[in-house]
């Protein structure tokens, strides 16, 4: 075997330098009509690493994934994939994966007809149908109608769609939708892998504690704008606060022992008291120190969802108003 060939008859991936932009989306804005879908926006996506792209509903993601993959014209700016326009690329399910729409299947094909006809009209060997098949747990239903697939099952379609032509840059839209907890497990320690590789892996999603546990570095938007790239780490820390909660039968007693030591202190819809600049054993001390009864004093760390809400709260598109009928 030579070093331009590997078993599936495909050119073996070769990791970009980390460093390297592989994605660049440069001052990109969409307008329909009076309404402005992506305005200026502008990012990069580095190898390596699974990047979250987050927003609200109608922030501007799904309309910016379709303009990275020439399905949407920008009114202004590009996007740039190792230099050139989608478009332009040579082999261009060799070199993009993509997951956008699951269900854009014809009902009537099976699985395995489905990626027989995206293989052979792209050039890919057809010994790869069933590799992917395999990968994403559909080789025994490989022949069965796509319109009796559940939601999960076609999800897994669309992904080893994407993985066909063994790509080193992969977009997945909401790729855990429909799967069930194995499945969503499956997905993220996929997309790590992938990225462990030396992939560029771009994901979106509207779940927290997905991202959370999957991406390394963040992309948030809100209205069609940037409103962060950073680490996930990173995000949380500058968008969200850990803080000490108390139950107690005597609140207004701690509230007093808690400010008279310097302890900011606020009250919690349920009544508790959340406390912020000090640690559990402080308060436990402090609570004992002047007699008082306390129920519960734990740590509650910041996440993920609480800095994404605190950052975009003045740009949801959608909001509710109250919390019951």
């Amino acid at each position: 075997m030579t070093e331009t060939e590997d078993l599936r008859g495909l050119s073996p991936f070769r990791p970009v330098p980390s460093l390297v932009p592989v994605i660049e989306v440069r001052n990109l804005s969409k307008r329909y009509g009076g309404t402005v879908a992506v305005d200026g926006l502008t990012f990069t996506v580095r190898p390596g690493q699974v990047t979250g792209f987050l927003g609200p509903n109608g922030a501007g993601k799904s309309t910016t994934m379709r303009m990275m993959l020439d399905l949407e014209r920008p009114s202004g700016g590009q996007v740039l994939i190792n230099g050139s326009r989608y478009r332009l690329l040579p082999g261009p399910l060799r070199q993009v994966g993509a997951l956008l729409e699951a269900g854009a299947v014809h009902p009537g094909r099976s699985a395995y007809h489905h990626l027989l006809w995206l293989a052979q009209s792209n050039r890919i060997p057809t010994a790869r149908v069933r590799e992917v098949l395999e990968l994403v747990g559909l080789a025994d239903v490989a022949r069965k109608r796509v319109k009796g697939f559940s939601l999960g099952m076609g999800q897994r379609l669309g992904i080893a769609a994407a993985l066909l032509g063994d790509p080193p840059v992969l977009l997945f839209d909401e790729p855990v939708n429909g799967l069930d907890p194995e499945g969503v497990r499956w997905i993220r320690n996929l997309m790590k892998g992938l990225a462990a590789e030396g992939r560029t892996v771009f994901v979106s999603s509207h779940l927290m504690s997905e991202m959370a546990l999957t991406a390394e570095r963040l992309i948030v938007i809100g209205r069609g704008r940037l409103l962060a790239d950073t680490t996930v780490g990173g995000f949380i820390e500058a968008y969200a606060h850990s803080y000490v909660r108390i139950r107690t039968p005597e609140p207004e007693r701690m509230r007093d022992a808690l400010t008279a030591a310097g302890i900011g202190v606020r009250q919690a819809a349920d009544g508790a008291l959340e406390t912020h600049g000090a640690q559990a054993p402080e308060i436990g001390e402090l609570a004992a120190a002047h007699g008082l009864t306390v129920h519960e004093v734990s740590t509650q760390s910041a996440t993920l969802e609480e800095a994404f809400m605190r950052l975009t709260e003045d740009t949801v598109e959608y909001r509710a108003v109250g919390g019951q009928r």
